[in-house]
């Protein structure tokens, strides 16, 4: 049970918190129309890219130490509570059918467990000792990196967690809605994009929310870009599970190539319906095994794997 100290402590703590600041010319805005409420939410909005463009310098450097980890086989954890883990287990579990990415190869770790993406964990977020245990379970090695994600820049889960990897040796970053966090501070690579005050005081999914969002598209993405899962803006490494996606591979090989949808059709038959190796026996000139050789020789890099093909 808290105390009252403590309660008075967590208090003043939020106070200083601008995630947090109450807004005195919002203090009457259930009494304005709905679109007047709209427009005032959209207009807030607007400025979280701006925030996220100040950051951006912080973003290229943590995306670029986490690319070359993985590269050596390591790992993307996302470790955060509330909203910020949801958004962590929301980015982990698109990069799959994305990027064709192994189901532990991107992970999202979030306070309580799956239970919390859908409903509160009575005091999850409060443990540093279950971020460690979490880890722990993942069997967090050195080439990995640990992403603590917090509006505050205070939760304890999410800065327990970047503390626990950090000693482990992994690489850390640590995304937070404050300025000088501690979550930053616990970091190797602290980002701290300072959207201002919520229109609801304290409701971090809106204006906080958006820019995590913002920074966790980047970090995958990028990351993924930098291993060699795209070719120019093409998502050759697409998982095709289900019809959607597979006609969606048709569209980028024949995007690629520019071949005519029967010469589509038959490398991606020769390939098990794989993108990749599909362009590569198109532009080429080889066959599937050969295609998928020179892939394995330039670690899944297809204008590597182009470039050889073509002497």
């Amino acid at each position: 049970m808290t105390s009252t100290t403590d309660s008075a402590r967590l208090r003043a703590q939020l106070d200083r918190l601008t995630t947090e600041a109450f807004r005195p010319e919002l203090a009457e805005i259930d009494r304005l129309g709905t679109a007047e409420i709209a427009r005032i939410m959209n207009e807030e909005d607007a400025g979280v890219p701006a925030a996220v463009a100040a950051q951006l310098p912080r973003i290229a450097a943590a995306i670029d130490a986490t690319a070359a980890r993985m590269a050596r086989g390591g790992r993307l954890v996302y470790a955060g509570a509330g909203t910020a883990g949801r958004l962590g287990v929301l980015d982990a579990s698109e990069c799959p059918p994305t990027f064709n990415t192994r189901p532990d190869q991107v992970v999202g770790l979030i306070a309580g467990g799956p239970e919390a993406t859908v409903t509160s964990v009575e005091g999850a977020e409060d443990s540093r000792d279950l971020a460690a245990a979490d880890l722990d379970a993942l069997g967090l090695t050195a080439l990995d990196t640990v992403v603590g994600v917090s509006a505050s820049g205070r939760t304890p889960y999410a800065v327990g967690a970047v503390e626990h990897a950090r000693g482990r040796g992994a690489l850390t970053v640590g995304l937070a809605c404050n300025a000088g966090s501690a979550l930053a501070a616990a970091a190797d690579h602290g980002i701290e994009v300072v959207v201002g005050p919520e229109l609801l005081t304290g409701s971090t999914r809106l204006k906080a929310g958006t820019a995590q969002k913002l920074v966790l598209n980047m970090l995958s993405t990028i990351t993924m870009i930098r291993l060699g899962k795209t070719y120019g803006n093409l998502m050759v490494d697409v998982r095709a599970s289900n019809d959607k996606l597979r006609a969606r591979s048709r569209r980028i090989v024949a995007l690629a190539t520019g071949e005519p949808d029967a010469a589509v059709e038959a490398a991606l038959a020769a390939t098990g319906g794989e993108v990749k190796p599909a362009i590569l026996t198109l532009l080429g000139g080889v066959d599937a095994a050969t295609a998928a050789r020179l892939l394995t020789e330039a670690d899944g890099h297809l204008r590597a794997a182009l470039h050889a093909a073509r002497g």
